[in-house]
Order: C-alpha cells, then structure tokens, then sequence
C-alpha cells in the first residue's frame, strides 16, 4: 500500500494554521474503562470523548457536505470517538463511504487498539491513511492503575488481566500494520503520579515498532482520576525530552472534541454543523 501525503494533516504535519479537520461522531460504544474517561453528549465542553450528538456511517455524508460548504479548508476526516472506532463497524463502514464519495480527503482514526490486531486488514480496505492508537504504558501494572477493564471477545477481563490483553494487542496491531503504508501516531495521557516516569519506555517500545510520531497529551482530570492534578508544564516538557530519544515527538495537540470542526486552533464550527441546542449532559455506559 502507498503512503498518502498527509504533510498538510494538522495532527501529523508541521504546526499547520491553514488545514481544516472535521471528526465524524459516528462511534457510541467502548471496549475498555478508562479511568480518566468521561464521554458525555454536550455542546459545551472541550474534549475528547465529547459530542454534541452521535450519527450514522449514512448521515456522515451529509454532514461532511455540510461542513465542506461552511469550511472549504477540510482537508481531513477523522474518527475519533466519541467511543473506540474499532468497537462496531461505525467507523470503518464511514471510511468507506467517504472514500468514495470524497477519494481525496485525507481519512484519520483514532483507536484505543485493543481490536488494532484482529481488524488491522480491515482498517487496511477501509482506506485509512493516518492511525492513532492510545497507549498509556507498556507494563501491565502501570496500565491497570488508568483503565479498570477491557471488554475481549465477549469476555470481560478486570484491570490487571485486561491491561496484559490490552498492551498485547496494541503492539502486536502496531507491529502488523507498521510498514503497511500507513502514518502512524501514538498517544499518551501523562498522569504524573502513574505514567510520569514510564514515558521513555512507551517511546523506545513504540519507536522499534515502526511509529512515526509520539503525542504526549496532559491529563485532564476528570471522572476516576478527577482527585489527580494534571502535569505541571516541566513535567509535560521532561516527558517529551524523554521521548525524544527514540521518536519524534508532536506538540502542537489541541485535545479536540469527538466532533470537532474547523481548523485547529484557529476555528471551530462543531455547533453550526452539529448542535440541535442541546447543552445536556448525557452520560456514555461503556461496553
């Protein structure tokens, strides 16, 4: 598979105030509990895991229309939740559609790679150019103290045990598609008091797989982990000089919304496309 320029891609390229990116809220449901996620319908907070609504793999298009028609700078289509993509087939049936309505678009997603190997041939025909899998450590112990569970072929697997099945799907997913003509990002929630120190292996393990870029994101605290502070700005810029050694390092992450429109940073259009009005606070069940 040859690799698509995706140079102009805000969240790959060089810090790029000109390309617009809208996400397409098309994914309800989740694998895993995170323990920092809190996905909510609300037009008022700016997030991930946030979404004014949630749509259809058919009302995508529209939407995508619609979007275009207010902000001719999208360049991109993302998937980035308000769930996991890979959880149902919402996203990669989305791809698809506008892969063939809209073949030049840039098509992005966002996973939390726990189905990264069992669907990565799907992702593959699905005509995803860019990936991001979330990966918050890659020790098991680190990893259960962020996510209490993961949802695995129809079994439920608590911390510990799901956090071994959940790393070892994220990097065998990786070690698949590395090379497959994707450009691959990882990103990492940084909880100071749990991952601070583990950044430098995250980045050595992901590096040797085959990633093109690293994205450490600071914790936003929220729901389980509300009682943690999120990391000062030295810890953040020490995070990243650990990465540094082994991989390129992003730093230009705005933490957007599930359905984010416009250009980051620059314009945000997520209510003229998608609001009905609401500013309800629904609340997600994972699973």
């Amino acid at each position: 598979m040859e690799r698509k320029d995706i140079s102009e891609h805000p969240c790959f390229g060089p810090r790029v105030a000109t390309t617009g990116r809208i996400h397409l809220p098309v994914s309800r449901s989740c694998n895993i509990g995170c323990r920092f996620c809190h996905r909510v319908l609300n037009d008022t907070e700016n997030r991930p895991g946030v979404t004014s609504k949630v749509i259809t793999p058919e009302e995508s298009i529209g939407v995508l229309e619609k979007a275009l028609r207010i902000c001719p700078d999208i360049k991109v289509v993302g998937i980035a939740g308000p769930g996991d993509t890979l959880a149902t087939n919402a996203a990669l049936d989305t791809f698809r559609l506008v892969g063939e309505r809209f073949p030049k678009l840039i098509k992005c997603m966002s996973t939390n790679g726990l189905l990264l190997y069992d669907r990565a041939d799907e992702i593959l025909d699905a005509g995803v150019d860019s990936l991001t899998v979330t990966i918050n450590a890659v020790d098991s112990d680190i990893e259960s103290r962020l996510n209490k569970f993961c949802v695995y072929r129809g079994k439920k697997y608590d911390a510990k045990e799901g956090a071994e099945v959940l790393i070892e799907n994220q990097l065998k997913g990786l070690e698949r598609l590395g090379g497959m003509g994707l450009t691959i990002k990882v990103n990492t929630v940084l909880v100071p008091k749990i991952n601070g120190k583990h950044i430098g292996e995250i980045a050595k393990t992901i590096a040797a797989l085959g990633v093109d870029m690293y994205n450490i994101i600071p914790l936003i605290p929220t729901y389980e982990l509300a009682g943690e502070r999120a990391p000062y700005c030295f810890e953040i810029d020490q995070a990243r000089k650990d990465a540094e050694k082994y991989i390129k390092v992003f730093r230009h992450c705005h933490r957007c919304r599930a359905d984010a429109v416009g250009i980051p940073g620059v314009s945000e259009f997520s209510k003229e496309v998608f609001s009905d009005g609401l500013e309800l606070n629904e609340t997600f069940s994972h699973g």
